[in-house]
């Protein structure tokens, strides 16, 4: 039954395929070669699958071309909305700065006010006490002159008396002229003395309502701190926490980030200085206190606006490119960085300030520069096809440090990116995205 099936199946391919002769003539003898029937179907079933891979190849290739433009114009989209942040934030720290510089002088401005305004008041305040001082002498006077004539007059009845009684003496006359004299003189001083009284009196009420003005102004000037106040405290906040989550999203300590820009840029002097008063001994008002608050978070922002700069919150390329393997497990081993896709020589920038400690080639890495930054952080970049860096030599953010190529172990062109903390790899797209989210 087996070889019947067999004899049917040669007699198919036979039929389909008749044998053929192919003759191959010269000068001398003609020769032929027998084409069987197997020949001919193994020669047509192979031009087959070559026909049907290249068409496949061909699909295959023409769809990762067209994924890739999609992808290379969604990277361009990415990177022009980041740039576009990027301005952004500097511009609304700039204004921010801007703002607290002037606040400051505002704030400065009012303190001034305010001095002056209490060193108006204690003048009032000595002045009407002056003035009080005098008003007492005054009715002490008064009071002692009023009971002089009334003495002065009960003198002068009990004479008037005497003299309608009996005659007066020589002596008794000239006694009554002194009294008459005496009571003229005291009758004028009270009159004098009530005038300058009414005069004191009206100076004193104008000392009163002065001091209540500037008691006005002092509590009208404190409204407007507290309103300046309140206005800095919420914009320095809302610009000082997404900083803070950008560099905690990214793995870093920054108590100890902070502390080592601190360390770096340790000058003094200039608009963030704190504010200090003279005291006495005293402690700091309320105002000093928020005053020198909000000089500290301003300062803070500063301190990370470098930090910023220092690290690699960046993407080390500039021109279209794609993905293609992420950082973490891969084959079985540990991919220690993010690999990007792009043509060949396209250019590789420095993704943050930093000095050059090794440029050239390495086991598996093949063209590598590695850029050591601030806080102990590493950037490396392999598979280059040029290297345009030496070492020693200090970079900063967007630099151009070579060009993309096949180098060392690799399958194609692309930049294999690692970053290291600590010399620990992390994966870099925790920056990229960390700096995205904030600019």
């Amino acid at each position: 039954m087996k070889t019947t099936k067999t004899n049917l199946v040669k007699a198919a391919m036979q039929r389909a395929f008749p044998e053929q002769r192919l003759f191959l003539k010269s000068d001398t003898e003609t020769r032929f070669v027998r084409l069987s029937s197997g020949t001919q179907l193994l020669a047509i079933s192979g031009s087959a699958v070559v026909v049907g891979w290249t068409i496949i190849a061909s699909a295959i290739l023409l769809m990762d071309t067209i994924g890739s433009g999609n992808v290379r114009d969604q990277a361009m989209r990415e990177q022009a909305t980041y740039e576009k942040r990027l301005n952004d934030l500097s511009d609304e720290r700039d204004a921010r700065a801007a703002e607290a510089r002037a606040a400051q002088e505002r704030f400065n401005s009012a303190l001034r006010q305010v001095s002056r305004m209490q060193s108006n008041l204690l003048e009032s305040e000595a002045r009407r006490a002056e003035l009080e001082t005098g008003i007492g002498l005054t009715q002490e006077t008064l009071r002692r002159t009023i009971k002089e004539r009334d003495l002065a007059r009960g003198e002068a009845q009990e004479l008037q008396t005497k003299l309608q009684q009996a005659g007066l003496s020589d002596r008794e006359k000239g006694r009554m002229k002194d009294a008459e004299s005496s009571l003229d003189m005291l009758a004028s001083a009270l009159e004098s003395t009530a005038a300058e009284r009414d005069l004191m009196a009206g100076q004193a009420a104008e000392a009163e309502a002065f001091a209540e003005e500037m008691i006005n102004d002092r509590k009208l000037a404190e409204m407007r701190n507290e309103q300046i106040f309140s206005q800095l405290e919420d914009a320095v906040t809302v610009s000082v926490a997404p900083l803070d989550k950008m560099f905690r999203a990214a793995g870093l300590n920054t108590d100890s980030l902070l502390d080592a820009v601190r360390r770096g840029y340790s000058g003094q002097g200039g608009p963030l200085t704190p504010i200090t008063f003279s005291t006495k001994g005293q402690a700091p008002d309320a105002d000093s206190l928020r005053a020198n608050g909000i000089l500290d978070k301003l300062d803070k922002m500063n301190m990370y606006r470098i930090a910023a700069q220092k690290a690699p919150f960046a993407i080390p390329l500039k021109s279209a490119f794609r993905f293609t393997s992420g950082f973490g497990a891969r084959w079985g081993r540990m991919h220690e960085g993010t690999d990007f896709a792009a043509a060949y020589g396209t250019p590789i920038y420095a993704t943050a300030d930093g000095v050059v400690i090794h440029a050239g080639m390495m086991s598996g890495y093949g063209r590598l520069v590695k850029i050591q930054h601030e806080f102990g952080i590493e950037t490396r970049y392999a598979h280059m096809s040029k290297i345009r860096v030496q070492v020693g030599q200090r970079v900063s953010r967007g630099d151009r440090i070579g060009d993309m190529g096949n180098s060392g172990r690799s399958t194609g062109t692309h930049l294999h990116y690692e970053v290291r903390v600590g010399g620990r790899p992390v994966n870099p797209m925790t920056y990229i995205k960390a700096a995205k989210d904030v600019f």
